[in-house]
């Protein structure tokens, strides 16, 4: 590699890692426990099998009428399913586009149609996540953690290419024993970020995608999603009890092996104003990451239009639980802990051996 071209990356990995560095720290920080956010939330809850009949559950339009019985003038908005015990999750609201903010959200148990345990909010790993996506600064905060990811691959990128020569003449791993101690810190930095590389890629890449969500949530409600249905537009069908559990049925009988996992009502952002879109998920680990909408007429129940997420929703659904490390189980946790863990350490390094540089440079 030429001189000049090396001093080019030079100054890229130098200035992208200083750049970033303290809201990386940050990210690193909270993504820690957000790891293992499953678990956090978990505790001092239950943690017994539960064990029901579906024949014996009350049917979902029952479950949406004790809810909305319990706020009186507020029609239903979202229908989600909770995984591991018979509960729905009925979010209501004055009308079907009011802000999230005066959204209500009641769980309901469909063994007897009564009000469940457990709410919307996960505690602190809410606040943790909050802080992590957006730093508490709202959709502004979320895209300059857009930047900072990106100025993370451009430090990644640049360290690799200012590494690989070094590791091709005195060959990979290589740590030199030598008095002044920075050289062996810039070895260790060296070789651990050699060793993070395709981690980092990953985590950087599939963070900078999340913090796209809102406008790529956006473009596909706008294009995709408003080709699935064939309403004309008109007023918001109104709710009318007996058509939910026809709808759900329906949808899930033109996708075999397919279970739901929420529903938007009519009028709501993700669906039209004369449809129910039944929001199905696959059985595995893989693919109950990805959802297929089935537009159903609101009007009689019969499913108007089906078809799977296009290839940017595809990619946005698999990158939000992939950052997190949340598709291998405990196994990959653990592994994605110590990956973060060591990016702490490369940070720290890294600020330590610019100090250095300054330092040596100003004698």
């Amino acid at each position: 590699m030429k001189p000049g071209t090396l001093r080019v990356w030079s100054q890229v990995h130098t200035w992208s890692s200083l750049a970033s560095t303290a809201f990386l720290l940050i990210l690193c920080l909270t993504g820690l426990p957000l790891i293992f956010h499953d678990e956090i939330d978990a505790l001092g809850k239950a943690h017994k099998i539960e064990q029901w009949d579906e024949a014996q559950l009350v049917p979902l339009d029952h479950a949406v009428d004790v809810a909305l019985a319990k706020r009186p003038g507020e029609v239903p908005i979202y229908l989600s399913f909770d995984e591991d015990r018979p509960v729905v999750n009925i979010t209501s609201g004055r009308s079907a586009d009011v802000p999230e903010a005066e959204m209500g959200f009641q769980p309901i148990d469909r063994r007897g149609a009564v009000a469940a345990g457990g709410g919307q909010t996960g505690g602190v790993t809410d606040f943790l996540l909050d802080l992590h996506k957006d730093l508490l600064l709202g959709q502004g905060g979320m895209y300059f953690i857009g930047l900072v990811g990106l100025l993370f691959v451009a430090a990644t990128v640049s360290g690799i290419v200012l590494y690989a020569p070094f590791a091709r003449k005195a060959g990979f791993a290589k740590v030199r024993r030598a008095k002044a101690p920075r050289i062996g810190w810039l070895d260790w930095h060296n070789l651990v970020g050699g060793v993070t590389l395709a981690w980092a890629l990953v985590v950087g890449l599939t963070g900078t995608i999340n913090t796209l969500a809102d406008p790529i949530t956006a473009w596909w409600r706008a294009d995709a999603l408003a080709h699935l249905t064939s309403g004309e537009g008109g007023a918001v069908q109104p709710y009318r009890s007996g058509l939910v559990q026809k709808a759900v049925a329906n949808a899930m009988a033109k996708a075999p092996g397919m279970r739901p996992q929420f529903v938007a009502f009519p009028g709501s952002p993700f669906s039209s104003g004369d449809h129910y879109a039944v929001f199905l998920q696959g059985a595995t680990p893989l693919t109950k990451k990805l959802l297929t909408p089935v537009m159903v007429d609101a009007r009689t129940g019969e499913v108007d239009a089906i078809a799977p997420m296009p290839w940017y929703m595809k990619g946005l659904l698999l990158a939000q639980p992939l950052h997190f490390g949340d598709y291998g189980g405990l196994a990959m946790k653990l592994v994605w802990t110590l990956l973060d863990l060591a990016m702490i350490w490369l940070l720290g390094t890294g600020l330590y051996l610019w100090l250095g540089r300054i330092r040596k440079r100003a004698r």
